[in-house]
């Protein structure tokens, strides 16, 4: 069942608007470097949960003011340094019982299941790099941006799920060169580079050049196709084989739907397709659909 439209309205580290079928979320904390302060982390969740059961939105955007001293400078810590970090439910619990608020920001834009873009158009450090580059699809940024995770030099570890990420984007290699020197490297480098959709000459041009690949992604995608190829690459099998029988099913689910028939005909008749179908239309229970056959084809039952 579709949800009713979220109000987003409320937030007061970001401000987020609906552009069309594209939603931008600009960080609200210029003066601060966009630092992560308390509410931060937790207003980005929220966002990217929202987006992902509104219909009307087919592409995020995050980016920052391009006259912003940086696009996210990391934590805001203050005086306290780490201990700000821990909540007193987690100190009441022990140490076993802490979420990095960090990491789960990154899962909640990671799952979301319409395409995002983080627009970066300044620095970034520590957490700018993590959670809010990584779980991305698409990256857009600036050349000559200072980029750096600095964790060893700080005496913590990467946190935000990226010592999973990056390998995975970028290989074993380069990411130990990233994260085991605490480096500062600019886009163009070639430990970094392939981590970048687009690489821009300046810091005004990110943005536009973001939303305009957005737009025309949000016109001519399938909002349910995207969801299920984003599941196809964030869920792989252990073998080749187990990928077949994932993408058979989603290829025999999807090809029957309003979607699937409408990107035949539209090339059959060599027009632009328009797509209506939406998540909680086409997708509803059927989602998370990769688990339903792990567990048959574990049981021996595929």
């Amino acid at each position: 069942m579709a949800m009713s439209a979220p109000d987003y309205s409320g937030f007061k580290t970001l401000i987020v608007t609906l552009d069309g079928s594209v939603l931008v979320v600009l960080q609200n904390r210029s003066k601060q470097r966009n630092s992560w302060a308390d509410g931060v982390p937790q207003e980005l969740q929220k966002v990217f949960d929202l987006a992902d059961r509104d219909d009307r939105v087919r592409v995020v955007i995050v980016t920052a003011e391009h006259t912003a001293p940086a696009y996210c400078a990391g934590a805001d810590l203050g005086p306290r340094g780490w201990s700000t970090i821990w909540t007193p439910e987690e100190e009441k619990e022990g140490r076993h019982a802490h979420r990095d608020a960090g990491g789960k920001t990154s899962l909640a834009i990671y799952r979301c299941r319409k395409i995002t873009i983080a627009a970066v158009n300044g620095h970034a450090a520590g957490v700018g790099m993590t959670a809010m580059q990584l779980p991305f699809d698409f990256r857009f940024v600036w050349a000559k941006a200072k980029l750096t995770f600095p964790f060893v030099r700080r005496g913590i570890v990467p946190e935000a799920t990226s010592s999973y990420l990056l390998p995975r984007l970028l290989g074993h290699s380069r990411a130990n060169s990233l994260l085991l020197t605490g480096a500062t490297f600019t886009p163009e480098s070639p430990l970094i580079q392939s981590l970048y959709h687009q690489i821009l000459p300046t810091r005004e041009e990110v943005f536009p050049a973001a939303l305009a690949f957005a737009r025309e992604l949000a016109a001519t995608t399938s909002q349910v196709s995207v969801a299920v190829t984003k599941s196809l690459i964030q869920n792989p099998g252990s073998s080749a084989e187990e990928n077949h029988i994932y993408d058979s099913r989603a290829m025999r689910e999807l090809a029957s739907t309003a979607d699937g028939e409408e990107g035949i005909r539209s090339f059959l008749e060599k027009r632009e397709p328009k797509f209506t179908g939406t998540l909680s239309k086409e997708l509803g229970e059927w989602y998370p659909w990769w688990r339903e056959i792990n567990t048959k084809h574990r049981n021996g039952k595929l």
